[in-house]
């Protein structure tokens, strides 16, 4: 028997919440540290003497709160700690991932040119049907996947940038090849689930929690200069906010 899950009873509340706040004291206390991986289900409803339908309630619950996620195909792990994000900083990923003491890789998925349909057009002010390079990157930290991007660029403020290496930061490419500086980021935040292409691309099960940011950067003419959205994990990132007080 698991040492930290113990037989529930309906005395401390619903059998799956107490199963909750068992794996969850594990994971405070240390019994569980992060990356580890929990016992199969099969195994926890053994030890907890409950209806595995219950345990997957309380597992359901964890990975909702952040504390937990699932693998596809290999079982649930305690999450890592989750990056701090602020949207108000100039810093990319590669930057703010490494200020944090953690382990930042970018990998190119994919490259090439697609239509502009709406509402891409519309962001980037050109005609339905123009050109627009699209940049597909899966981003990890510390080796374990956490987001999926999908960029567009307009071909004409950087022809030729899909024969750059694009594994690296996109900003810092497009400020040293093309003289293009981005002077400001319109940043929109919301929940989804991780759709199947997107879940596969992360090693999660469709449907899993997400947020999606998408992010419109312009230079100092108003100009778009990306279009980036992207596809995170929820347990993976902490939105941080610093704002100052009103006079």
């Amino acid at each position: 028997m698991n040492a930290w899950i113990k037989p529930a009873d309906n005395a401390g509340g619903p059998q799956y919440l107490v199963i909750r706040d068992q794996i969850a004291l594990g994971i405070q206390t240390g019994a569980l540290s992060a990356g580890a991986k929990l016992p199969s289900e099969r195994q926890l409803q053994t030890s907890a003497g409950i209806a595995r339908g219950t345990i997957r309630e309380a597992l359901f619950q964890l990975e909702a709160e952040g504390l937990i996620y699932r693998r596809d195909r290999s079982g649930w792990y305690v999450s890592p700690p989750a990056i701090t994000y602020d949207p108000t900083r100039w810093a990319g990923f590669m930057t703010y991932v490494a200020e944090q003491g953690r382990a930042p890789a970018t990998e190119t998925l994919s490259t090439g040119t697609v239509p502009a349909f709406v509402p891409a057009a519309e962001v980037f002010g050109i005609a339905e049907g123009a050109p627009l390079y699209m940049i597909n990157r899966r981003r990890s930290i510390d080796g374990r996947p956490v987001l999926v991007e999908r960029i567009m660029v307009d071909p004409a403020m950087a022809p030729g940038l899909l024969e750059q290496s694009l594994d690296g930061s996109l900003t810092r490419i497009l400020t040293t090849h093309y003289d293009v500086t981005v002077t400001r980021n319109r940043v929109d935040m919301q929940p989804c689930a991780l759709v199947k292409d997107v879940a596969e691309t992360l090693g999660a099960k469709p449907g899993t929690p997400g947020l999606k940011v998408t992010r419109t950067s312009f230079d100092a003419r108003g100009r778009v200069v990306e279009y980036d959205r992207e596809y995170w994990r929820h347990d993976a990132i902490r939105i941080h906010v610093d704002l100052g007080v009103r006079a």
